[in-house]
C-alpha cells in the first residue's frame, strides 16, 4: 500500500496488480501488426536504364538513367513483409505519379530487392546493388539491415537512406528517412515549454524503447535548456510503485508540472493512478510519445483527455489511402507514405542529376525537402528532423492542437 494516499487504495492495488501483464507488452521500436497485401514479388534479371550499366537482379520500376537500389523486406516474417510489401507499392504509386506529371522528369529507375528481413541478406542486396551501378540505396527497414547495408553502401562511396527509426543506425553517408525518438521528444517538449511548463519528469520501462525514449528526454532537456526534476525507470511493479511514491509529492508540491509517460501500455494505469490520488490534472501536462497516436485504450482513458503528443500530419497518409485501396485492394501501413516520399526524393533533379549524384550537401540542406508527411532534413550525422504536429487527447480520439513544425 502508498503510505501517503488517503483514497482511491483498492484501485491502486488493482492497478499494480495488473502492471506485470502490461509490461510484457511494453512497446517496441517496431509494432508491426499484418495487414492485408499484394503477393511477395518474385526476383528476375532485366536491363534497365543507360546500356552501359550492367545487368539487375530484381524487380525493375521505372526507366530513368539513375539507378536506385530499393532493399524492402517482401519475404520472411509475415508481419515485416506486409510492410515492406506496402512500402513497395508506396513506391510504386510515387513512380507512377512520376511518369504521368509532364512537369516532373523520370530520372530514375527503382529496383526492387527482397531482404527478407534479414541484416545479411541486406549487405548482399547492398553489395549487388553497388555492382549493378546504383547511384544511391533506398532501405532496408529495420536498424541492424540499415546498419549492415549501410557499411557496404559507404565503404562504395553511395549514400544510402534507410527507414529505420532507431537513430543509432544513421551515420555520415547513412540517412534515416523516419521520425527519431529525438525529433519527436524535442517537439513535445518545446511545446509544453511554450505552454508555460517549467518542471518536467520522466517514467519509463526498462525496455529497449524505453531507454531511447528516457534517452531522447534527456538530451532535449539539454538542448532546449528545461529543468528537468526527475527521471524514473520502472521494470516490474515494484518499480512502479516506487516511480508513483517518488514522483506524486513533488507534483502535488508544483515542482513538476510536465510529466512525460513515453511508453503507451502503461500509460493508462499511471494515469488512474495519478486521478486516484486526486492530481488536479489542470496542473499538470502529461506528454506522450509518437507511439500514442491511434491508441484506443489512450483515447478512452479519461484522465488522459488533454494529454497531448506529437505525431506525424495526417494529411499525406489520408491523401494516399484511397489511391493506394484503388490500386492494391487494402490500406496502406503508416510507412508506405516514407516509401513514396523517398521515391520523389530520389527522382529529384536536384539530387539525381548533381555531381556526384546525391551529394552530401544537397542532401543535407538546412531548408530540406517537402514529402508526403510534410517538411523533413537530413543532418549531417544522418539523422532526420520532422515537423511534426501536436496532438491532444480527447475522449474517443485526438484532435490536432498545434501545426507542423521542425523541433
Amino acid at each position: 500500500m502508498l503510505g501517503f494516499l488517503n483514497k482511491g487504495t483498492l484501485l491502486i492495488k488493482y492497478i499494480f496488480a495488473s502492471f506485470a501483464i502490461l509490461l510484457l507488452s511494453a512497446c517496441t521500436n517496431f509494432a508491426f501488426g499484418p495487414q492485408n497485401s499484394t503477393a511477395p514479388l518474385t526476383t528476375l534479371a532485366q536491363d534497365v536504364g543507360a546500356q552501359t550499366l550492367p545487368l539487375v537482379s530484381g524487380q525493375p520500376i521505372g526507366t530513368g538513367n539513375v539507378r536506385v537500389a530499393l532493399l524492402l523486406p517482401i519475404t520472411g516474417d509475415a508481419g515485416i513483409a506486409n510492410v515492406g510489401i506496402s512500402m513497395a507499392n508506396g513506391a510504386r504509386l510515387a513512380m507512377e505519379f512520376i511518369q504521368k506529371n509532364n512537369s516532373i522528369g523520370s530520372n530514375i529507375t527503382l529496383v526492387l530487392k527482397d531482404t527478407s528481413g534479414d541484416a545479411s541478406v541486406a549487405a548482399r542486396k547492398a553489395s549487388e546493388a553497388v555492382s549493378e551501378g546504383a547511384s544511391l540505396i533506398l532501405g532496408p527497414l529495420r536498424a541492424e539491415s540499415v546498419r549492415a547495408a549501410g557499411a557496404v553502401a559507404r565503404s562504395a562511396g553511395i549514400p544510402l537512406i534507410g527507414f529505420s527509426n532507431n537513430s543509432g543506425a544513421a551515420s555520415s553517408g547513412v540517412y534515416l528517412l523516419n521520425v527519431l525518438p529525438e525529433g519527436e521528444v524535442k517537439r513535445s517538449l518545446r511545446f509544453a515549454s511554450s505552454q508555460g511548463r517549467r518542471g518536467f519528469a520522466v517514467i519509463y520501462p526498462t525496455t529497449d524503447f524505453g531507454y531511447i525514449q528516457a534517452g531522447a528526454f534527456t538530451q532535449s532537456i539539454s538542448d532546449l535548456g528545461l529543468n528537468a526534476l526527475a527521471t524514473y525507470s520502472f521494470g516490474d511493479e515494484n518499480g512502479a510503485r516506487v516511480a508513483i511514491e517518488q514522483v506524486i509529492p513533488l507534483i502535488q508540491s508544483g515542482q513538476i508540472d510536465a510529466l512525460f509517460l513515453p511508453d503507451r501500455s502503461t500509460a493508462p494505469s499511471f494515469a488512474t493512478l495519478l486521478e486516484a490520488v486526486g492530481i488536479d490534472k489542470s496542473k499538470l501536462l502529461i506528454i506522450g510519445s509518437a507511439d500514442w497516436d491511434r491508441d484506443v485504450k489512450i483515447s478512452q482513458t479519461p484522465y488522459l483527455s488533454g494529454a497531448v503528443y506529437p505525431a506525424i500530419d495526417d494529411a499525406g497518409q489520408e491523401a494516399l489511402r484511397p489511391q493506394y485501396q484503388a490500386r492494391f485492394g487494402s490500406n496502406p501501413h503508416p510507412f508506405a507514405t516514407i516509401a513514396y516520399t523517398a521515391t520523389l526524393l530520389a527522382n529529384s533533379s536536384a539530387l539525381s542529376k548533381s555531381n556526384p549524384p546525391y551529394d552530401q550537401n544537397q542532401l543535407t540542406r538546412a531548408s530540406g525537402f517537402n514529402g508526403r508527411d510534410g517538411l523533413f532534413r537530413f543532418l549531417y550525422n544522418g539523422r532526420s528532423e520532422y515537423a511534426l504536429i501536436i496532438k491532444q487527447v480527447i475522449s474517443g480520439g485526438a484532435q490536432r492542437i498545434d501545426g507542423p513544425r521542425l523541433p
